[in-house]
């Protein structure tokens, strides 16, 4: 089961969403210097009339006598602390206090708290709606009430209004991120579809490379950048293309070459008159024709001319061991259910007859089954032999390894089959598997993508 990734994978999106949440964190940065400056204000407006009118009436009277001086309206000098009742305001208690010492008048002790008080309802208000039968409202009215000690038992205590709150602006806040958001993403947007275009380009061309050993040159475009890596990637191309050319050239021309003075040693081997020679002679000849193919075909791949076709891989499982079958190899077949696949039929059964005759060589008798999973589908040769060494599976896949002791050819082989096998499954996007069985003998699968 595969792993669900949150993070996306591609650049444009990863820098996109980099960008999103840098600027989501900046204006939530932002929105909190808002509030708080807002806060404030909005705080210092509550305060600020009637610390002005305390500070204002202690400056101007022109006695000190209690309830005889300063504005009765706004301001009343008391000489007992009044019981205030409402809803305390400690907030606005230590704003006033700071005001009171930033103005530089010292203030004993700061009491306030918020009342709510009926607002009188104007007479024609109050017939019309008794009218129209409907209740008068009941229209309130929010104050707040202070109460300074300026000096040991006295006070100055005043009233004043609190004004309707400004209207919330998260709804504002919002607004102005989605207007950021469009300004800067959508032309993001427009440079990473550009610059993500050509790489998409450069990126399928490299795969396809990889799976058939050709691919297309990349189309020059994009930012200077990516153009350059264009430029770079396409002589690259070209340059690699050549050299494989002349490879497969010079390889044909070594297998022509070979060939040719092999089949005149073939010819020459029927002069010879003791017959056991002459037969360990076309043997030795037989192998080295062999280890030729071998080396040719492992030489080429990954550059197959053969097409792809659907193949049901049961089929063509059961093909091949009824070919080791008509020469009397001790191979069993498995009853398997239809498994199809798109794949190269003649490297596909090149590589199980290859895990076939190992199997038979080093461990006696092969078992073939065929396995589809949900997405794979597994070619399994089974054997009865020893097994291989786990810290020597990797090396056994390697080109010229062979095994020593109980798994060595008698004939001597150029350990080139699991190679080859290996590199018939990576052109085919599959892998090459080799596990020892429980009970005994090698598993080698062939695994191909369904």
């Amino acid at each position: 089961m595969k792993r669900l990734r949150l993070w996306p994978q591609g650049l444009v999106a990863q820098i996109i969403i980099l960008v999103a949440i840098a600027l989501f964190v900046a204006q939530a940065i932002n929105f909190a210097l808002l509030l708080r400056e807002r806060t404030r204000i909005e705080l210092t407006a509550q305060t600020a009339p009637g610390v002005y009118r305390i500070v204002d009436a202690l400056d101007n009277r022109p006695n000190r006598r209690s309830g005889e001086d300063g504005d009765r309206r706004r301001v009343q000098f008391l000489t007992q602390a009044p019981a205030l009742q409402g809803m305390p305001r400690p907030d606005v208690e230590r704003r006033a206090t700071a005001m009171f010492a930033d103005i530089g008048l010292t203030i004993r002790s700061v009491r306030v708290v918020e009342e709510s008080q009926p607002l009188p309802m104007r007479r024609w208000d109050n017939f019309r709606l008794r009218a129209a039968g409907e209740r008068p409202h009941d229209m309130r009215m929010a104050r707040l009430v202070m109460v300074a000690e300026y000096e040991p038992g006295k006070w100055a205590m005043t009233q004043s209004r609190i004004g309707a709150r400004q209207p919330r602006f998260g709804g504002w806040l919002v607004g102005q991120t989605l207007i950021l958001y469009a300004i800067v993403l959508v032309p993001l947007l427009w440079v990473g579809r550009r610059l993500a275009r050509p790489l998409r380009q450069l990126t399928r061309s490299a795969e396809q490379f990889a799976r058939t050993g050709s691919a297309d040159p990349v189309e020059e475009r994009g930012p200077g950048d990516v153009r350059q890596l264009t430029t770079a990637f396409n002589a690259m191309r070209s340059r690699i293309f050549a050299m494989l050319n002349e490879k497969d050239r010079m390889l044909g021309a070594i297998g022509h070459d070979l060939r040719t003075p092999l089949a005149s040693l073939r010819v020459r081997t029927e002069s010879v008159e003791d017959e056991g020679e002459r037969a360990r002679m076309s043997e030795t000849i037989d192998e080295m024709n062999r280890m030729l193919e071998d080396i040719l075909s492992l030489a080429r791949a990954g550059r197959s001319s053969e097409a792809r076709q659907k193949v049901d891989l049961s089929a063509l499982a059961d093909a091949v061991v009824e070919d080791f079958l008509e020469l009397g190899s001790p191979v069993e077949l498995a009853d398997n259910e239809r498994a199809v696949a798109t794949v190269r039929p003649q490297q596909i059964r090149r590589a199980l007859r290859n895990l076939i005759e190992n199997a038979i060589v080093y461990g006696e008798r092969a078992h073939v089954s065929v396995e589809h999973g949900d997405s794979m589908i597994r070619l399994i040769v089974a054997d009865e032999g020893p097994g291989i060494s786990e810290d020597r599976m990797e090396e056994m896949m390697e080109p010229f390894t062979r095994l020593e002791g109980s798994r060595n050819r008698e004939t001597g082989g150029a350990g080139l089959g699991l190679a080859l096998v290996r590199a018939i499954m990576t052109e085919h996007g599959g892998a090459l598997r080799l596990a020892n069985r429980p009970q005994g003998g090698l598993e080698a699968s062939l695994v191909l993508p369904a």
